[in-house]
């Protein structure tokens, strides 16, 4: 066949698909070969280099959704249960071997003017770790009493004065002006035959938090022209369909941004701040949310990962102490919790805290489920932690592409804690984080979809296009962040 030149009119067609020595193109202009002369081979099946693009599952997996009617969801907090103030200072210490001495608790400290006299309390002084036990002989919170609010005259239990002349190296001063102190109320004595017209009342509060939501909206659009020049891709989407599409294979992929959209919105909105033109407010996300009301630990590392973790272990004692958590990390924090682990396994024994000595009980205690979820699990002190890599930090697209993007893990309770519900009336369980969407009778805006213009079946307006609409409306509620840690760098 190499010494064939087909001329004008040699060519006959066949019938069949048969390479015959008068049925081919030759080539001759210097730009094809003998081999093109045929259709080229195309490959059907998109090549998928990336994997699975999608960043979404999070909050599916660390929360719920539920709907919501107004413009804003407000939720309430508890404070903590015992009485105990920080920066208190000693404003009048007395003369030399006086026997009382004053405290100024701080404007704002929280709830004020509730420490009664009668009441016994422990003077700490932070800076050296001297304490004190003292009994309050008088409060601003007495009716009808001169001092300020939020002053208390105080006496000591263990030495005779507050100056520090008496016998015994062990005394403490109360200077005036000095440090800054903490006390914490222990319980009260009364002498026989006291009544109680000094006692006040401590009245319970709690702490307000609130969050909007935003309106999150996005769209495909294609002409009518280019939709008759159908073009089949077999495709193994993201969301675990596979098959045959045409020219909606990009609306699908707008879909699946979309979504995206949803949940990396509620993990990165801010509230806008100061006065501005724009319309927009912004929305509390997860990461502002930890940072103004969590706990944030900063550089955390393989070489001295234990000693930090154990600094967030202290931390979360002194918090809700949730037993079950979650930590959603990027690849170096997650080597370097793997790293910690494993000095640990060498020093205690393989297997001492990573693997079998966790319970799994948030996976129903079954192992394999964890894992199945890729989730692998250890447990420190009397906390159980389960660790797995969080793809949004990751990918290059993201956070990931970024060398020192600031974020690089989060510490999640696991759970549910009890709310009050105004709609219901009952108290109520939710997971600590959740998100709320407007949705009514009328109109449900957790995932809106609809196609406008006069193409693909859509007979809306003279558009010659189709376009597919998306939109949201919703926020964020991370409830009880004090039990949240951000890893940062």
């Amino acid at each position: 066949m190499a010494n064939v030149s087909p001329v004008f009119g040699s060519l006959i067609p066949t019938q069949k698909k048969q390479a015959l020595e008068g049925n081919y193109l030759n080539f001759t202009d210097g730009t094809n070969d003998f081999a093109q002369q045929y259709l080229p081979e195309i490959y059907e099946a998109e090549v998928e280099r990336y994997g699975n693009r999608t960043l979404g599952g999070f909050l599916r997996m660390v929360g719920a959704e539920m709907p919501m009617t107004s413009d804003q969801v407000v939720w309430s907090e508890q404070n903590r249960l015992h009485i105990s103030y920080e920066n208190v200072i000693a404003t009048n210490a007395g003369a030399v071997g006086a026997k009382v001495s004053t405290l100024t608790i701080p404007v704002g400290a929280g709830i004020e003017n509730v420490v009664s006299p009668g009441s016994t309390i422990v003077v700490m002084n932070p800076a050296n770790g001297a304490e004190l036990n003292c009994y309050v002989v008088a409060s601003g919170a007495t009716p009808g009493s001169a001092l300020g609010a939020g002053v208390l005259t105080v006496a000591p239990y263990s030495q005779e004065a507050l100056d520090g002349t008496g016998a015994g190296a062990a005394e403490v001063d109360l200077v005036t002006g000095g440090p800054a102190l903490k006390i914490f109320v222990y319980g009260s004595e009364y002498g026989k035959g006291t009544g109680d017209a000094n006692r006040v009342s401590v009245t319970p509060s709690f702490t307000q938090y609130s969050n909007s939501p935003i309106i999150i909206k996005d769209k495909y659009a294609i002409n009518g022209s280019d939709t008759a020049q159908i073009g089949w891709v077999e495709v193994a989407t993201e969301s675990g369909q596979g098959g045959f599409l045409w020219y909606l294979k990009a609306e699908s992929e707008t879909r699946l941004r979309f979504e995206d959209y949803l949940e990396m919105s509620m993990v990165e909105g801010e509230l806008k701040s100061g006065s501005s033109t724009t319309t927009a407010r912004g929305t509390e996300g997860l990461f502002a949310a930890v940072k103004s009301r969590g706990n944030v630990l900063v550089d955390f590392t393989a070489t001295t990962g234990l000693a930090q973790f154990d600094s967030i272990l202290k931390n979360l004692d002194t918090q809700g102490a949730i037993e079950e958590n979650m930590l959603f990390l990027n690849r170096e924090t997650s080597l370097d919790f793997d790293d910690m682990l494993a000095g640990v396994g060498q020093t205690a024994g393989a297997g001492a805290y990573y693997g079998g000595g966790s319970s799994f009980g948030v996976f129903e205690n079954s192992e394999e489920m964890a894992l199945n979820l890729g989730f692998s699990g250890f447990r420190r002190g009397s906390y159980d932690f389960y660790k797995t890599d969080w793809k949004y930090l990751n990918d290059a697209s993201t956070r990931g592409g970024v060398a020192d993007a600031g974020i690089e893990g989060v510490l999640v309770p696991a759970g549910t804690s009890t709310v009050y519900d105004q709609i219901l009336g009952t108290n109520i369980r939710r997971p600590f984080l959740h998100v709320r969407y407007r949705a009514s009778q009328a109109d449900d805006r957790r995932m809106k979809n609809w196609i406008t213009g006069s193409v693909g079946g859509a007979a809306t307006s003279d558009l010659d296009a189709m376009e597919v609409h998306f939109l949201s409306e919703r926020c964020l509620v991370t409830q009880a962040a004090n039990n949240f840690v951000l890893f940062t760098d």
